[in-house]
């Protein structure tokens, strides 16, 4: 069979046209054939960003004699203009492949008594070129049992033929192989230039997987932050020491963003090996890969030259107090229809006047800390400083408004006992005894679903009784304790099963609804019955006041959905497990709680982590079964921020953060108008750092908003919380522990006081924050209603709930 329409002889190569004949040439020259296909061009490759152009295919034959195989794949090679050659010899072989680094080789493994296939493979496997060459072995047909691969590929094989010499099967074979394993290899080829690049860039570059583990950092990485080669590849993000310098929400803040898909670019401190600080220039860059899913982040960190410093000055202000709203914007088809007006304008019912009126009581709170005024003092400055110094300023403040600086000065407050107390109570962890004694809170229960519990299939078989109490549950003045009756006393899972089906939380979980029952079940199972105020009523309570703010028009327009779905698991799960007890008095007792939380956020740590115990450990009520990883973690992470949010000794600051970062820049761009500052508007409400501010604001809101309730309820909590705060002192007292809110003694103690201290001390400031951001008039009124109420019992020297009747 002919191979090619040409005759030359040069060296030990024959191009040739037919069957060889013994005395066209010598032995010697007999060893070596190449066949030479039709003149192609240039072979166009995408990889990537990056354009490849390749030559024909190199196709080397390796075969003793010549046969109809050898023949089929000469016939394919001129076909699909491929170069051949052609060697009898496993030396020609090799010398003829160190000549020419074919793209390809085809040996014949079929007759054993010529040559050892697999020997030959290995030793074109040892020359240090061959590593991107598809080598393929051409196998006789199986008699009876197809044999196993694994000799070939231990061997160096990466592709096995079984024997067919039809031409057409030939030719199909190379086909593949090109547009399969040998372009796969040719890109690799391409990725050593890349990677040449990559070591010789005076950039410092990082390539992460999609889990944050290190995959590869270049010399200047390594020399700029101080590590040996290869010390850090293999090692995942959250192993290599961080720098305190930066804000703290900005590691979120970069997370939040590129886990999205989108490039983040900003101003980051890193710490060298040897613990010093370095502030970098870094760009982050996702990788898409397969499945459209990201597979890798690139990381490109340039130094800033210190020598630049004072030149660049301005820039720098300028790009650091940019970097966050402006390098990620989130994008959402809620969000895309943002409404300036409705935003800048309530209305004509009032309510613009009466916002605007919120406002003039935030700039003036009663509770102002340290900070606070200072920001307001650079306010002032900025309006009569030259533009260099008040961009400097605008510095100043960003720096300021996310930093640990928010603890308030309690100025004449603390000389109210009632005050006092509850500062001690809710805001320390505690006075540890030197006796030594140590409290056992109680003997440790296994936490489970209970075996009785009756609870309907779906929405659709909810008793009539349970959801005709359920109708208003969209309402504010929605009666919580009617409904602890209608279930008796399991609200939570009715209420939950509600709320949730009317946010989609199943469908954004792609959860079945069974297994959000079995969920509510378990988590309202743990909540203590025997509370008489942190029980499974009250995180219904909080379930539906998140609910109900979440609806609110301006909250809608800051969070995305995994935040909505985030926060009504936190509202659900925020005091599950609770003792009873404040984390003062675990402190004090010695409780294996405080041990294990080192006496911080004790209760608040334990509620988040129980929850995450009792979801994912049974797949049964396991709710986060079907989410992607990512979105686990960022749905993991925004719970757990807003269950330790409602831990009382950082109350001040989460407050005081929100109106100086989202109050007071809305109402400056309020007060300017005009559609141009839409944009504006719309980065201080979906900004990463300031979402997570509204959700902590959000769930402390639902937390405390009894007083916000109306009157009946309010008095119904109130005399909740106090029968809980009773029982606390009556045990310190039984087990001789410090007491920690004396005042708290049902023998002596006013409730009416103890209300008026805690609206004055911790609501009133708060909710004048929040009804300015989300528009709550009705809220509003309640707390003037019962501070009045409370105001007047007191004023007539009574302790108890109510008047006596007349």
């Amino acid at each position: 069979m002919g191979c090619a329409s040409s005759i030359h002889i040069s060296d030990r190569v024959v191009y040739h046209s037919g069957k060889e004949s013994e005395d066209s040439h010598s032995p010697q020259q007999t060893n070596t054939t190449q066949h030479q296909g039709n003149p192609t061009t240039l072979t166009e490759v995408q990889f990537g960003p990056m354009k490849l152009f390749k030559d024909p295919l190199q196709v080397l034959l390796v075969f003793a004699k010549e046969d109809s195989q050898s023949n089929g794949f000469c016939w394919a090679c001129e076909k699909a203009n491929y170069r051949c050659s052609m060697v009898r010899t496993p030396e020609f072989a090799l010398e003829c492949f160190s000549e020419k680094l074919h793209d390809l080789v085809i040996i014949d493994h079929r007759h054993s008594r010529h040559f050892d296939a697999e020997a030959l493979c290995r030793s074109f496997r040892a020359v240090n070129s061959s590593e991107n060459t598809v080598i393929v072995a051409v196998v006789k047909r199986p008699d009876r049992e197809e044999a196993s691969v694994m000799p070939l590929i231990n061997a160096g094989f990466n592709r096995r033929y079984v024997e067919n010499v039809n031409l057409m099967a030939c030719y199909n074979e190379l086909l593949q192989l090109e547009h399969g394993e040998v372009r796969a290899q040719f890109k690799l080829r391409a990725s050593n230039a890349i990677f040449t690049a990559l070591e010789q860039s005076q950039d410092a570059i990082e390539i992460t997987s999609e889990d944050q583990v290190i995959q590869y950092v270049n010399p200047a990485y390594e020399s700029i932050m101080g590590y040996q080669q290869g010390e850090l590849v293999g090692k995942e993000i959250i192993e290599v020491p961080k720098s305190e310098k930066n804000k703290p929400d900005l590691l979120e803040t970069i997370n939040s963003c590129i886990r999205k898909g989108k490039e983040w670019q900003g101003i980051y401190y890193a710490k060298k090996k040897n613990g010093d600080n370095i502030q970098q220039n870094v760009k982050i860059t996702p990788v898409i890969g397969q499945g459209g899913k990201i597979r890798h982040y690139v990381s490109i960190n340039r130094p800033l030259n210190d020598n630049n410093k004072s030149d660049k000055s301005t820039e720098r202000v300028q790009a650091e107090s940019q970097t966050d709203i402006q390098s990620c914007k989130h994008k959402d088809r809620r969000k895309g229809s943002l409404d300036v007006k409705s935003i800048t304008s309530r209305g004509s019912d009032g309510s613009s006047q009466r916002r605007h009126s919120s406002m003039a009581r935030i700039h003036s709170m009663t509770i102002e800390a340290p900070i606070t005024k200072v920001i307001n003092i650079i306010n002032q400055a900025q309006e009569s400083s030259p533009m260099p110094v008040a961009e400097a300023l605008d510095r100043v403040l960003e720096i300021l408004r996310t930093t640990e600086l928010y603890s308030p000065q309690l100025g004449t407050k603390d000389e109210d006992p009632h005050t006092s107390d509850l500062v001690g109570g809710l805001m320390t962890d505690g006075i540890r005894r030197l006796s030594g004694n140590e409290y056992i809170l109680a003997t440790k229960q296994p936490h489970h679903l209970p075996s009785h519990l009756a609870t309907p299939l779906s929405l659709n078989d909810i008793p009539p009784r349970i959801a005709q109490t359920m109708e208003t549950e969209d309402s504010w003045d929605f009666d919580i304790f009617s409904l602890e009756a209608a279930t008796m006393k399991r609200p939570l899972t009715f209420l939950g099963l509600k709320i949730f089906s009317r946010f989609g939380v199943c469908e954004f979980l792609n959860c079945p609804e069974a297994t959000l029952r079995s969920w509510l079940q378990v988590i309202e199972a743990n909540y203590h019955s025997s509370n008489s105020y942190h029980n499974s009523t009250h995180a219904a309570d909080v379930l539906h006041a998140t609910a109900y703010f979440l609806s609110k028009e301006r909250v809608k327009q800051s969070l995305d959905p995994i935040d909505e779905v985030a926060a009504l698991i936190a509202a659900t799960v925020h005091d599950v497990d609770h003792p009873g007890r404040t984390n003062s008095f675990l402190c004090n007792a010695g409780s294996e709680l405080a041990i294990l939380y080192n006496d911080t956020a004790v209760l608040e740590s334990h509620h988040a982590a129980l929850a995450f115990q009792l979801t994912t450990r049974d797949d049964k009520c396991n709710i986060f079964k079907h989410i992607e990883r990512n979105e686990y973690r960022s749905l993991r992470q925004a719970v757990i921020d807003m269950v330790l949010a409602t831990e009382m000794t950082k109350h001040f600051e989460h407050v005081n953060k929100f109106v100086n970062s989202i109050n007071k820049p809305l109402a400056a761009l309020e007060e300017n108008g005009g559609s141009s500052d839409e944009e504006a508007i719309k980065s201080v409400l979906t900004s990463p750092e300031n979402r997570i501010l509204v959700k902590r604001m959000l769930i402390k809101c639902a937390d405390i908003s009894n007083p916000c309730r109306p009157l009946e309820l309010c008095i119904e909590w109130a005399g909740r919380i106090s029968e809980e705060y009773f029982a606390q002192t009556d045990e310190e007292k039984r087990q001789g522990l410090p007491v920690v809110m004396p005042v708290f003694d049902r023998n002596t103690c006013s409730i009416p006081k103890s209300q008026i201290s805690f609206i004055d001390y911790f609501i009133t400031d708060m909710f004048d924050a929040w009804d300015a951001f989300a528009d709550l008039p009705n809220l509003m009124q309640h707390l003037d209603n019962n501070f009045k109420y409370w105001k007047g019992l007191d004023d007539r020297k009574l302790h108890t709930l109510r008047p006596p009747p007349e």
